[in-house]
């Protein structure tokens, strides 16, 4: 076990009783595993003690501090995978294409665009989206959300330390089955 995460459970007491101690038995366990842990375990534990703050971002109330993106390198990213992608023939120059986006414990994606518009659905677990103007919102399994076509996507993120989240995106963008993700700006 690293000396970083003995300090940090033992100057904060809260780590040990209640729902954080959850996070804390999760994460000791993960720096347990040696050298197989992937680097984001050992990152996101940093993450939660804090370099001397007095809480990390899963203790701090509201959201895991996700209306930045200065701890997205810090965290697991989400994986695309492309289902299919058509013309549609009653909409000359326009394309369908359907996506699955999967979240690992706790992914994060940050602040982007799509070039059209997006309809998802929420598949497995917990994903919290914020669109630009709005509150970021969690949504379960089987709910949607709209994105209109340029809508700043402030993040998407799984919120659960040990579960997955995955979800289902399709697009209507003009013919050709290019990029689906713009920068923010």
């Amino acid at each position: 076990m690293n000396v970083r995460m003995l300090s940090c459970l033992s100057y904060r007491p809260s780590l040990t009783t209640g729902k954080p101690a959850l996070f804390a038995a999760l994460a000791v366990t993960a720096m347990s595993l040696g050298p197989a842990t992937p680097r984001s375990a050992f990152d996101w534990f940093t993450t939660l003690c804090g370099g001397g703050q007095s809480s990390g971002p899963l203790l701090s109330s509201g959201s895991l501090n996700t209306n930045t993106n200065a701890n997205a390198a810090s965290r697991p990213a989400s994986v695309i995978k492309v289902l299919s992608c058509e013309a549609l023939p009653n909409a000359p120059g326009k394309s369908i294409t359907t996506i699955t986006v999967d979240y690992p414990p706790l992914a994060f994606t940050p602040a982007h665009r799509h070039p059209g518009s997006v309809t998802a659905v929420v598949l497995q677990g917990t994903v919290r989206s914020q669109l630009g103007g709005g509150a970021a919102i969690n949504y379960a399994v089987g709910q949607t959300w709209f994105e209109p076509p340029g809508t700043l996507h402030v993040f998407a993120e799984n919120p659960d330390p040990v579960h997955p989240a995955k979800l289902l995106a399709t697009f209507v963008t003009d013919t050709g089955c290019g990029a689906l993700v713009l920068p923010p700006d």
